[in-house]
C-alpha cells in the first residue's frame, strides 16, 4: 500500500516550511540539513518539478523555487499571475489585472521574459488546458483559485526533455491542497487608499478521511474585483486621440500662406482638421480616452474544486482532481473611434459627399482611390464594454500501483480531461457600412456637428457578440523505480508515453468577419492537432558526490512531424557545505492552434510613421498566421553552487547563471523597426510588412515566421537566514536576478522599457525580513526594479533616449494567532504610494501597467478560521 509515513511526513513539512519562511521564494538548499537527519530508509521518495523520479533529495541539478500558500496570503495576493508577476525571474509584459486593451480578461505567467506560450503551466503534475476568449496559446491563471493551493513550484530551467512542448523558459508546476482533513473558512479584503479597487474573496475548504483509507477535499472560492480609472491617479498622462466627438477629416497640412507643407518626400504632410464655426483647422487637443479606460479591470470568479485518494487494496491508490471556474470580467475604453472613408463627388459614381469650399480651403481632397478619410470618436453611443463570460473545466484520474521487482516499482496511468469556452462580446460597437450610408444621407448633419447626430445612434450601433474555445485530452502511463545498485547507490529510472489531443476555436462576430465593423476586421480561427510521446530519464550516482541525470523525449505531431530533445544534469557535493549543479537541455515549442490556424486579424498597434505622413500614434497592423510553421528549438544552460555552511546554522545562499538560445522562434516582426529600414531605403524590410518605399502603410502586415531568435542569460541569486535573537524568531530572505543579456531577433532589449516589449531591468531583487514571537509575527519585504531607458526617434528623425526612473515598493504584514483556530493578517501595499516610472509610449497613462504598479498604496487583511 502506498502510504506516507510520520518520518517522511515531518522531512516534508520542514523543506516546505524552510522554502516558505521569508518572502516569496526560496532555494532548496537550506532543506539539506533537515534530511540529514533522518536515515533512507525512513525519507519517503517523493517527485519534485522537473523530473519523474522520484526521490529522497529535493535538491536536483536543476533550480526550484517554492512558494507556499502561507507567504501567498501574508502578502495577500489576490490571484496567482500577481504572485508570479512579481518574482525576480519575470520580465517581458505579462497580461493580467492591469492589462485593459486586448486582455479579455486573462492572466498569464512570463517567466525570463521569452513570453506566456513559452512557460509550461501544470496542476499537480499535469498539463492545465490553455484557456481565455478561445484557441488560446497558455493558461489563464484566472482559472485557478489562489484557495486551492497548497505551493507553487517555478523550475527555472528548460524542461521540454521531461514535459515535452512549451517548457523552453520554464515551468510552473501548481499543487492543490489535499490530504486535508477538517475545515477552514477564509474572508480576504482589500482596498486602495483612493477608496477604488476593492477586492473581496470568500473561500471554504473542507476535508475528511474514510475508514477504507480514503481522503476527500472540496473547496469553493467566490472572488470579486473592482476597477480603478486611469484619470483617478494624478500622475496619469492624459491621452490626445485625433478621434474626437466632433468628428474630423484628413486633410494636408498647410502653412499660413495656405501652401501644402511637404516631407522629405515631397508628398504633402498630413493632419486631422475638425469643424469649428463653419471653418475646417488642424486638430490642437486630443481626446483623453484615459478618463474612460481602466489601471485595473473589473472581474468575479466563481470555483470548486477537489482532490480525492482512495487506497483500492493490493497496493493500489486512486487519485483525482477537480476544478470548474467561471469568470465573468470586463474591460472598458473610450467610445468606439469610427474611420471611415468616403466617395467624394465626382470622382466616383454613386453615394458620395461634396467638398464644400470651406473643407478645400484646409487642403481637405480626394486621395488616389476618389475617397477622403472621416474619423469621429462616438460618445454619444457610448464606452466601450469588452465583455466575457468563461467556464473552465478540469478533471484528472490516475492509478497508482507497486511492482515487486528489483528494490520496487512504482506505476501509473492517468487521465487529464480539460475545457474552455467563452462569450465574449463589446457593447456599444459601430457598423461602419451603416455609419456610412447615414453620412452619405446627411453629409451636413454629421460634418458640422458636435457629436453623432442623434437620429442615427441606434441605425449604427450594435453588441459585438464572438465565441471560442479550447480543449485537451491527455492520456499518460509511468514506469519508476531503481534499475540496480552501485556502490554509490541505486541507478533509478522513469519512463513513460504520453497521447494528447488539443482543439481550439475562435468565432468572432459576423460584423467583425466581413469588415462592416469600425473595429479591426478578423477572421474565424479553428484546428486541433495531436501528439504522441515516449521519454525516459536516468539517475546515476557516479560516486558518493556526484550524481548525473539524464533525460530523453520523442515526440510525433500530425501537423509537422517529429522532435526529440534531451537533458543532461549533473550535482557535484563537493563538501557537506557545499554543492555544485548544472544542466544542459535542449528544448522546443510547437506552434500552437492560434498560430497554425489563426484567421487575420487587424491590430492598432503604437507606431511612429517615419515618414511623417500619419499622425496618430495607432497603425493598424494586419496580423497573419501561417500553416507550415515548424517548432521553435532551443538550449539552455544553468550553473550554480548551493552553499549552507555547518558553521551557521539556519544559513544558506543559491547562484545561479542561466542561459536560453532561441532559435526559428515563431515570433512576428518588430514593426517598428522594419518600418524605420524600410524608410532608410532597405526594399527588403519593405517587403517583409508590405509597406510602399513612399510611406503607404495601407496594407502594413505582420506575419509569424520562423525567422526569429531569443537570446537571454542572467544569474539568479537567493540568500536566506532564519536565527533567533532579542527574542524573536527571525527569517531573512533576498531574491535578486541579474539580466545580462537579452536579444530578440538580433535586437538588445536588457535595461530598456517600452510600450510593446514590456521592462527589462537588469537587477530585479525582493527582500523581507519576519520577526515573530508566540502568536504574532511582522514581516517588511520590498521589490525594487532598476532604471531602464527608452529609445525613441523625434520628428525630426534624431535619435533620442529616456531615463526611467527605478522604483523600490514596500510592503509590510502582521499576523496573530488568536487560537490554534483563528488568525487575522492585515497588510499596506506600497506603502510610500510610489508612482509608476513614465514611459513615453507606454501602453497606458503613460507608463507601462504591466511592469509597474498603477494601483497605488493598497491596504488589504484576511481573516482565517480553522474547524
Amino acid at each position: 500500500m502506498l502510504k506516507t509515513n510520520k518520518i517522511a511526513s515531518a522531512v516534508r513539512l520542514s523543506l516546505i516550511a524552510a522554502v516558505s519562511a521569508g518572502s516569496v521564494g526560496f532555494a532548496h538548499a537550506a532543506a539539506a540539513a533537515d534530511q540529514a537527519t533522518a536515515t533512507n530508509s525512513d525519507v519517503e521518495r517523493i517527485e519534485v518539478t522537473g523530473s519523474r523520479i522520484k526521490r529522497q533529495d529535493m535538491e536536483t541539478a536543476s533550480p526550484v523555487t517554492s512558494i507556499s500558500a502561507d507567504t501567498i496570503v501574508a502578502q495577500g495576493y489576490a490571484s496567482v499571475d500577481q504572485l508570479l508577476q512579481d518574482q525576480t525571474s519575470m520580465a517581458g509584459a505579462p497580461i493580467g489585472s492591469t492589462t485593459n486593451n486586448g486582455s479579455d480578461g486573462v492572466a498569464q505567467v512570463d517567466l525570463r521574459g521569452m513570453g506566456a506560450k513559452r512557460t509550461l503551466v501544470l496542476l499537480n503534475g499535469r498539463r492545465m488546458v490553455n484557456s481565455g476568449s478561445g484557441a488560446d496559446s497558455a493558461v489563464d491563471l484566472n482559472a485557478i483559485p489562489v484557495a486551492m493551493i497548497q505551493r507553487v513550484e517555478i523550475l527555472k530551467d528548460g524542461a521540454s526533455a521531461v514535459y515535452g512542448s512549451d517548457a523552453i523558459a520554464g515551468v510552473v508546476n501548481i499543487i492543490t491542497k489535499k490530504d486535508y482533513e477538517g475545515g477552514q473558512f477564509d474572508v480576504k479584503s482589500s482596498t486602495t487608499d483612493k477608496g477604488d479597487g476593492q477586492t473581496y474573496e470568500l473561500n471554504g475548504l473542507y476535508g475528511f478521511n474514510t475508514n477504507n483509507g480514503g481522503n476527500y477535499t472540496i473547496g469553493a472560492a467566490i472572488s470579486k474585483r473592482n476597477g480603478v480609472i486611469q484619470a483617478d491617479r494624478n500622475w496619469t498622462e492624459a491621452g490626445s486621440s485625433s478621434f474626437v466627438p466632433q468628428g474630423g477629416i484628413i486633410g494636408n497640412q498647410l502653412d499660413p500662406n495656405g501652401n501644402y507643407v511637404l516631407n522629405d518626400q515631397g508628398t504633402p504632410k498630413q493632419e486631422v482638421k475638425v469643424q469649428q464655426d463653419g471653418s475646417w483647422v488642424p486638430l490642437e487637443d486630443g481626446y483623453d480616452y484615459t478618463q474612460d479606460s481602466y489601471y485595473q479591470t473589473p472581474s468575479k470568479r466563481y470555483s470548486v474544486f477537489a482532490n480525492m485518494t482512495q487506497e483500492l487494496g493490493n497496493d493500489l491508490v486512486l487519485s483525482g482532481d477537480l476544478l470548474y471556474t467561471k469568470r465573468k470580467s470586463h474591460q472598458q475604453m473610450a467610445a468606439q473611434p469610427a474611420d471611415i472613408y468616403l466617395n467624394v463627388c465626382p470622382s466616383v459614381t454613386g453615394s458620395c459627399v461634396n467638398i464644400d469650399s470651406a473643407m478645400a480651403a484646409a487642403g481637405i481632397v480626394a486621395d488616389d482611390n476618389g475617397q477622403i478619410e472621416y474619423r469621429q470618436r462616438t460618445n454619444s453611443i457610448g464606452d466601450r464594454i469588452y465583455t466575457q463570460d468563461t467556464d473552465t473545466y478540469r478533471a484528472s484520474l490516475d492509478l497508482q500501483g507497486t511492482l515487486n521487482v528489483a528494490n520496487g516499482m512504482t506505476w501509473d496511468v492517468s487521465y487529464t480531461y480539460g475545457k474552455n469556452k467563452a462569450s465574449t462580446g463589446t457593447e456599444n460597437s459601430i457598423s461602419a457600412a451603416a455609419m456610412e450610408s447615414a453620412i452619405y444621407a446627411d453629409q451636413d448633419a454629421w460634418f458640422y456637428s458636435d457629436t453623432v447626430p442623434s437620429q442615427y445612434v441606434d441605425d449604427i450601433s450594435y453588441f459585438e457578440s464572438n465565441k471560442g474555445g479550447n480543449e485537451q485530452n491527455d492520456v499518460q502511463a509511468n514506469l519508476s523505480g531503481d534499475l540496480f545498485q552501485l556502490d554509490a547507490g541505486a541507478v533509478s529510472f522513469a519512463i513513460g508515453a504520453e497521447y494528447r489531443y488539443e482543439s481550439g476555436y475562435y468565432t468572432p462576430d459576423e460584423m467583425i468577419v466581413t469588415g462592416q465593423s469600425t473595429a479591426a476586421q478578423q477572421y474565424p480561427t479553428s484546428g486541433s492537432y495531436n501528439v504522441i510521446s515516449i521519454y525516459e530519464e536516468v539517475s546515476v550516482p557516479f560516486t558518493q558526490k556526484l550524481t548525473g541525470d539524464f533525460a530523453l523525449r520523442y515526440d510525433e505531431y500530425n501537423t509537422f512531424g517529429k522532435a526529440s530533445t534531451w537533458k543532461v544534469g549533473l550535482t557535484y557535493r563537493a563538501t557537506d557545505d557545499v554543492m555544485l549543479r548544472g544542466v544542459v537541455a535542449t528544448g522546443f515549442r510547437a506552434p500552437n492552434i492560434s498560430e497554425l490556424f489563426g484567421g487575420d486579424t487587424g491590430s492598432y498597434d503604437y507606431l511612429k510613421d517615419p515618414w511623417g505622413i500619419v499622425q496618430d500614434s495607432q497603425l493598424l497592423v494586419n496580423y497573419t498566421s501561417d500553416a507550415n510553421l515548424k517548432p521553435e528549438e532551443s538550449e539552455s544552460y544553468t550553473a550554480g553552487i548551493v552553499y549552507s555552511p555547518s558553521y551557521l546554522d539556519g544559513f544558506s545562499t543559491t547562484v545561479d547563471y542561466w542561459k536560453f538560445d532561441i532559435t526559428n522562434a515563431i515570433s512576428r516582426l518588430d514593426v517598428q523597426s522594419y518600418l524605420n529600414a524600410c524608410k532608410a531605403g532597405d526594399s527588403s524590410s519593405c517587403d517583409a510588412i508590405n509597406v510602399t518605399a513612399n510611406g503607404d502603410l495601407s496594407n502594413l502586415t505582420s506575419s509569424l515566421t520562423n525567422v526569429g531568435t531569443v537570446k537571454t542569460s542572467g544569474v539568479d541569486i537567493n540568500i536566506a537566514y532564519k536565527f533567533e535573537g532579542l527574542g524573536l524568531d527571525w527569517a531573512i530572505n533576498n531574491d535578486a536576478t541579474y539580466l545580462i543579456d537579452y536579444r530578440q531577433d538580433g535586437i538588445d532589449y536588457e535595461g530598456t522599457v517600452d510600450g510593446n516589449m514590456g521592462g527589462y531591468a537588469q537587477w530585479r531583487n525582493n527582500f523581507s525580513i519576519t520577526a515573530s514571537q508566540g502568536d504574532w509575527s511582522i514581516m517588511y519585504y520590498n521589490r525594487y526594479i532598476q532604471a531602464m531607458h527608452l529609445d525613441w526617434t523625434d520628428d525630426d528623425g534624431v535619435a533620442q533616449t529616456d531615463h526611467v526612473a527605478s522604483v523600490i515598493y514596500h510592503n509590510i504584514v502582521g499576523t496573530y494567532h488568536f487560537s490554534d483556530n483563528l488568525s487575522l493578517s492585515a497588510g499596506v501595499k506600497n506603502f510610500t504610494d510610489e508612482d509608476p516610472s513614465y514611459v513615453r509610449n507606454g501602453s497606458d497613462g503613460g507608463t507601462s501597467p504591466q511592469v509597474y504598479d498603477v494601483v497605488g498604496r493598497q491596504i488589504y487583511g484576511s481573516v482565517s478560521y480553522k474547524f
